[in-house]
């Protein structure tokens, strides 16, 4: 061996190393676990209030015990799509979003099928007929009444859920002085209906006609004196007080 020549070193492994990392990667782990148990269990991984908007015919009470939720429930526990489907079958609600706003806090937006008209039942309460066909108790807080009231109309009557279906494609300018509509069948026209108006008209017509023939009413009310307006296979008008012997009640006066 030449004298300038020195030996080759030996690599030394380094098993110290590799150790420390495994202890260092099973700390951490330990570490996020403890946190992940301690925030569990903790408050702030709670439902601390539920919010709910929109609704009228549908109860607070009614869309949470619908939904599920309740404050002290896990805040993570609950899909929110899942919770907007369990809504969207109540008969009032249309559709429904759930909004989860960390921490703690869930908003609830519902929106429900609009009024086509009310019903006075025969416990004397009055109902609101939904677009979706349902019938819903009117809550004790006041609501304004803008659409028509349907009376004397039995239950299961499948003429009613006819009307409720032609009332909801009637834009409502045309129906805002429709103040009841009751049946008036007769042989010759089994769907035949009466509506009275706010303005003091009497209407004949029937559940069949009565979107086609609604304009012909609304230009009546509007040009003519209180009298009874008959919209079937023909249309017509006759006032309650014939202009003849209004001039007649003047000259008696003078």
């Amino acid at each position: 061996m030449p004298k300038n020549q020195l030996p080759a070193l030996k690599k030394e492994s380094m098993p110290k190393r590799k150790t420390s990392r495994k202890l260092i990667t099973i700390l951490i782990l330990l570490f996020i676990a403890m946190l992940a148990v301690i925030f569990f269990r903790s408050p702030v991984s709670k439902i601390s209030q539920v919010q709910i908007d929109g609704n009228v015919f549908t109860t607070k009470d009614e869309i949470l015990a619908k939904s599920g939720l309740q404050v002290g429930n896990p805040f993570f526990s609950d899909n929110g799509s899942d919770i907007e489907k369990k809504l969207e079958e109540m008969p009032s609600v249309s559709e429904a979003t759930v909004d989860k706003q960390f921490p703690g806090t869930i908003v609830i937006h519902i929106k429900e099928y609009d009024p086509v008209a009310y019903e006075l039942a025969a416990d004397g309460h009055l109902h609101a007929i939904l677009s979706s066909g349902v019938s819903v108790t009117l809550p004790d807080r006041g609501i304004s009444v803008e659409k028509p009231i349907l009376t004397h109309w039995e239950d299961g009557n499948p003429l009613k859920t006819e009307l409720s279906e032609i009332l909801k494609n009637i834009p409502n300018e045309l129906t805002t002085d429709i103040s009841e509509i009751m049946p008036s069948p007769t042989p010759s026209f089994p769907d035949r209906i009466k509506l009275y108006t706010k303005s003091q008209f009497e209407v004949i017509t029937t559940v069949s006609l009565l979107e086609d023939k609604v304009s012909y009413l609304n230009q009546v009310i509007e040009t003519e004196k209180p009298g009874i307006i008959t919209m079937l296979e023909a249309d017509s008008y006759e006032p309650f007080i014939p202009d003849t012997e209004e001039d007649e009640e003047v000259e008696t006066v003078e």
